[in-house]
Order: C-alpha cells, then sequence, then structure tokens
C-alpha cells in the first residue's frame, strides 16, 4: 500500500498542487483518508492543512452512499458485475455484524479505527444495509473519520517524521 501512495503521490504531483492530490486520494474507496494522510506527510503538507483536507476529502462521497448505494448496487445485480456486487454485500454484512449491537457509537467507532477494512465507504456501506437514518449514520461517520484523521494525522506525522 505504502508504494502505491508513494507511486500516485509521485505522479499526481507533477501535474496538480499537493491539497488536490491529497483531497482525491482522499475521496477513493480503500485509500481514504488514512492514505491521504500518508501522502500528504510525502508531500510535506502542512499538518493541519492536511488534516482538513483530507477529512473534507474522506467526508465527501458519505452522503451519496447513503442515498445511492442501494439502488447502484441493484442495478448493478443484473450485470456481468453481479459476482462482484455480492462480495460488496457479503463484506458489509460480515463488518454489520460488529456494528449491530450499537449502531450509531459502533458505526462511529468502526469508522475510527483506522485499520484497512474499515473507513467511511465500510461505514456508510453498513449504515446503509442496516437501514440506519441517513442523518444519524452521517453524524457517526463524520465523528469517526474526525477521530481517524486524528490518530492518523499523528501516525503520519508523527511516526513517518521521525524516519522520513
Amino acid at each position: 500500500m505504502y508504494q502505491l501512495l508513494e507511486n500516485l503521490t509521485n505522479n499526481f504531483s507533477l501535474f496538480m498542487p499537493a491539497e488536490i492530490v491529497i483531497f482525491l486520494l482522499s475521496i477513493c474507496p480503500l485509500i481514504e483518508l488514512k492514505g491521504g494522510l500518508i501522502a500528504a506527510a510525502l508531500l510535506g503538507v502542512n499538518w493541519k492543512v492536511s488534516l482538513l483536507v483530507c477529512f473534507l476529502g474522506n467526508i465527501f462521497p458519505v452522503i451519496f452512499i447513503l442515498l445511492f448505494i442501494k439502488k447502484i448496487l441493484a442495478f448493478f445485480k443484473n450485470t456481468k458485475l453481479m459476482k462482484f456486487v455480492e462480495k460488496i454485500e457479503d463484506k458489509a454484512d460480515k463488518k454489520s455484524k460488529e456494528v449491530l449491537k450499537y449502531k450509531r457509537v459502533g458505526l462511529m467507532l468502526f469508522v475510527a479505527v483506522p485499520l484497512p477494512g474499515t473507513g467511511t465507504w465500510t461505514g456508510s456501506l453498513i449504515a446503509s444495509f442496516l437501514n440506519m437514518k441517513i442523518k444519524d449514520a452521517f453524524i457517526s461517520i463524520t465523528i469517526g473519520s474526525f477521530i481517524s484523521a486524528i490518530l492518523m494525522a499523528v501516525a503520519s506525522y508523527g511516526l513517518l517524521g521521525i524516519f522520513m
């Protein structure tokens, strides 16, 4: 993952400002805020700026996912992408069991933990499959994302800073 981030960061930073690079990386599934903040540290972006930019990039797709993911997945179920859709649904179903017991707090904590497979995209999928109210889900995901941003900023700028 680190090598992928380094390559993307080096290539994109040739033709766009670092802040745009980290914003776009933070929007992407799998990379999300965690990767955006690591890329920001690699690019030497001020930690306060990167924290804000990556957080906003990470939250940007959440409302769209919450509103439209079920419709999008239902559409693709009748295409050649059916197996991919089933894989996404299975992943969300497995992860939702961790969240189900505590709902809003569980969702917030799930998104806050900066580990692979957690984050706003998966959290939004889980909220959607649990039929959570959009407002409750958005608030939980936003708070969780902010906690994750702080944890990752400390890791990216503190720990990585020691080695760079």
